[in-house]
């Protein structure tokens, strides 16, 4: 029998809801606190039995909007926190997506995407929040954002979510689709001691000294929680590294603002995980992420036998967008074909830095994603 219940470890056959779920446990995921929704709910109710098991908390709110503002306390508190959700909920929790970037909590949001706007298609896959992810909420700051395409990536990147908000307190998200949240695939869960986990850094100054806003040489301030002995004023207003507000200093709100989107810019080579596919020949390129990037591989390897000599570009993490890469690539490429389940939204992101090089948008919207087939078919149109 196994000490640590947190860590079901061995090979198990789960959907990449469930996935998400034992991986939120495996990271340390002591809170969660969400509402039901289709097709994420299958995460909360995962969550719901297991954590009572590890002596953590499972709260269900009366909204989307409650949720997060209890994430957001949990945090605070010194919990590792997450909500999972789609579309619609993660439209309601975009003001408190802010009061977490402004307030540096770390913590950990899963959006299974499903076909929008409005309630639109609850039980379809889409792309369709990949810039709402990024620019959802108002006012300058960065984020950072993951894109599993396996359900064992959704255990594998849920604990790199809670890695990264831990790193650079801010709120991560999982941006996964309907098709990977209910997809059913084996994932090989590792010993409890193998699994890397990154913490918060705690003060290394005296209760009297801390400043809670002070940042270290990575932009990064450390955390006090709440309850721990240090006076700690949080707010969603511009403020001081005391924590005060500042609302009518123009020099406070610069020094915060920038710093809050320079520790996610001057990390970004750190942060980042792509996945280079057969690029060092290839004179046209797939760029795809989640769901997408499955069909596009099969589609390089396809034409690929027929002389066509294409790669992919495969991103895992979608935010930060690596921009100096795409350049790279774009000027070694006669074109970039990018496969969206939208009507085009990372794709604008690749026309920004290819430049020059043609992009070709291959959209689509409805109940399945990309066929090999159908990509395929737009490497050799490209490459006319």
């Amino acid at each position: 029998m196994q000490k640590n219940r947190a860590v079901l470890q061995g090979t198990h056959f789960l959907s990449g809801d469930l996935a998400c779920a034992e991986g939120a446990l495996a990271a340390g995921c002591e809170f969660f606190g969400g509402y039901p929704i289709t097709p994420a709910t299958e995460i909360a109710e995962r969550m719901a039995k297991r954590l009572p098991e590890i002596g953590g908390v499972y709260l269900q709110m009366e909204d989307e909007i409650a949720s997060i503002a209890a994430v957001i306390g949990a945090s605070f508190a010194g919990k590792k926190a997450m909500t999972a959700t789609s579309g619609p909920g993660f439209s309601l929790m975009q003001e408190n997506i802010g009061l977490a970037v402004m307030t540096e909590a770390p913590l950990v949001i899963v959006n299974i995407m499903r076909g929008g706007p409005s309630t639109g298609q609850p039980t379809m896959p889409s792309q369709q929040d990949v810039m709402q992810a990024r620019w959802g909420s108002h006012g300058d700051y960065e984020i950072i954002a993951l894109a599993p395409s396996s359900v064992q990536e959704m255990f594998d990147l849920t604990i790199e979510s809670f890695n990264l908000a831990e790193t650079y307190r801010v709120p991560v998200m999982l941006l996964a689709d309907a098709t990977i949240g209910h997809m059913w695939e084996r994932v090989k869960i590792p010993p409890q001691e193998e699994i890397p986990l990154s913490w918060r850094k705690k003060p290394e100054v005296a209760p009297a000294k801390y400043k809670p806003f002070k940042p270290d040489e990575n932009l990064v301030p450390p955390m006090a929680c709440f309850g721990e002995g240090y006076r700690f004023h949080a707010t969603g207003l511009t403020h001081n590294e005391e924590g005060a507000p500042a609302t009518v200093s123009s020099e406070a709100q610069d020094r915060l603002v920038r710093r809050l989107c320079n520790k996610i810019r001057r990390n970004t080579k750190e942060i980042m995980k792509i996945e280079e596919i057969m690029l060092d020949d290839a004179e046209i390129v797939v760029l795809a992420y989640g769901i997408t990037s499955r069909a596009a591989l099969s589609a390089v390897r396809m034409v690929r036998k027929e002389g066509i000599k294409a790669g992919l570009l495969r991103l895992v993490t979608i935010w930060p967008f690596p921009t100096e890469l795409v350049t790279q690539i774009a000027k070694k490429s006669r074109a970039i074909v990018v496969p969206e389940m939208n009507c085009g939204q990372l794709v604008r992101e690749v026309e920004r830095a290819a430049k020059t090089t043609p992009v070709l948008l291959l959209s689509k919207l409805g109940e399945e994603p990309h066929r090999p087939s159908e990509i395929s078919s737009a490497l050799r149109k490209a490459i006319k």
